[in-house]
């Protein structure tokens, strides 16, 4: 697993971007769930971390393509294919994501 963050440091409707490869954004939804997708949108090189999140969407900051957090699907053009999804596992307060190619078993 690759730590992330502190719950503290996500607070709800922010988003963190984990260096990588593969970056991977991080977010915190209003409703206090968590989910990591891959960070640069498929369409064109953005951050995902810096666009905007409502609810379980996350709107590219480029091009305002929108990406749902829970299976990485684009809804809308002009992206075509998704971003990868991760787990986010809590484990005492602190955020970390798993299933990233390359890390140490955990």
């Amino acid at each position: 697993m690759i730590r992330a963050c502190t719950v503290d440091e996500l607070p709800p409707g922010e988003s963190v971007r984990i260096p990588g490869p593969p970056a991977i954004a991080v977010f915190h939804t209003e409703e206090g769930e968590l989910y990591a997708i891959g960070d640069t949108c498929t369409h064109q090189d953005a951050s995902l971390a810096d666009g905007w999140l409502e609810g379980c969407f996350v709107e590219c900051p480029l091009h305002a393509a929108l990406f749902d957090l829970r299976t990485g699907m684009p809804t809308c053009l002009p992206a075509k294919d998704p971003v990868r999804t991760y787990a986010v596992v809590v484990d005492e307060g602190v955020v970390y994501v798993r299933g990233v190619a390359g890390e140490d078993a955990a």
